[in-house]
């Protein structure tokens, strides 16, 4: 039997119960954010500084009121950032406005079409970063050997997309993933793509340290539901990952041993 435990996710030295991340962004309003979040057992959320105000505007609602950095580690990100010199202008604001908070999350886009990680752009930005302090958590491309230069680098985690940002067409290249997961010595977050609970769960299964998603859940019908949906499926795909699935065979084998059965 394999009694492997699993020992949490851990970041830049601090762990984490939940191996899902979840975004704050698209749920018709605050209090949908919150209970879709408690739902999720997240305890990493994303908040996108260009889009979401957590002290930017004093006059208006503020997303720490229903997602407390008491309760939640808070990530901050550069979504919306299509050049190096804007993401680490955004994720300096990020930092001022949670108090010195290190952790964040890197995201340079290459076009507005794609959303697609400029990779060129995101390793810039995250040399930058980590020479000024932070602990780079980086979205970027499947590529196995651009995750191995960004690992070089000093980020934190690695996080390739499964596929286009909110497509929810799930792992298009599990390889890929696979060649990333192998070499990495820092945590593999799939970030992007994931659709449904069952390509939460096949990324786990594959080895992956974590998911990060918002669409997926935000857009979903009931997104408190698939919150939780979600969290099921990070939580069993992290066990068959642990437990080891049985040999692809190219011939059937009963389920029902033969020896000493009745004729």
């Amino acid at each position: 039997m394999n009694t492997q435990a699993d020992t949490g996710l851990t970041i830049a030295g601090k762990t984490y119960q939940s191996r899902l991340l979840v975004g704050s962004g698209k749920y018709k309003d605050l209090e949908q954010t919150r209970e879709a979040t408690e739902a999720s057992g997240a305890d990493i959320i994303t908040v996108a500084i260009r889009r979401v105000n957590i002290g930017q505007d004093p006059n208006a609602p503020s997303l720490l009121d229903v997602v407390p950095p008491s309760r939640y580690t808070i990530l901050p990100n550069s979504a919306g950032c299509y050049n190096a010199k804007d993401a680490i202008y955004t994720l300096q604001l990020g930092r001022e406005l949670l108090g010195g908070h290190k952790l964040c999350k890197l995201e340079v886009l290459g076009d507005e079409k794609t959303l697609f990680p400029n990779m060129p752009e995101t390793l810039k930005a995250a040399e930058v970063l980590v020479k000024d302090g932070f602990d780079v958590m980086v979205y970027c491309s499947d590529d196995p050997i651009q995750a191995r230069m960004l690992e070089d680098i000093g980020c934190v985690a690695v996080m390739p997309l499964a596929s286009l940002i909110g497509s929810g067409m799930g792992i298009l290249n599990p390889w890929n993933l696979s060649l990333i997961i192998e070499q990495s010595k820092v945590p593999v977050l799939v970030d992007a793509g994931v659709g449904t609970a069952s390509d939460a769960a096949i990324a786990m299964e594959l080895g992956c340290d974590g998911v990060l998603m918002n669409t997926a859940i935000a857009g979903a019908k009931d997104p408190v539901r698939m919150a939780r949906a979600m969290k099921l499926a990070v939580e069993s795909g992290r066990e068959a990952f642990l437990a080891g699935r049985m040999p692809r065979k190219f011939a059937a084998s009963p389920s029902s041993p033969m020896a000493g059965r009745v004729v």
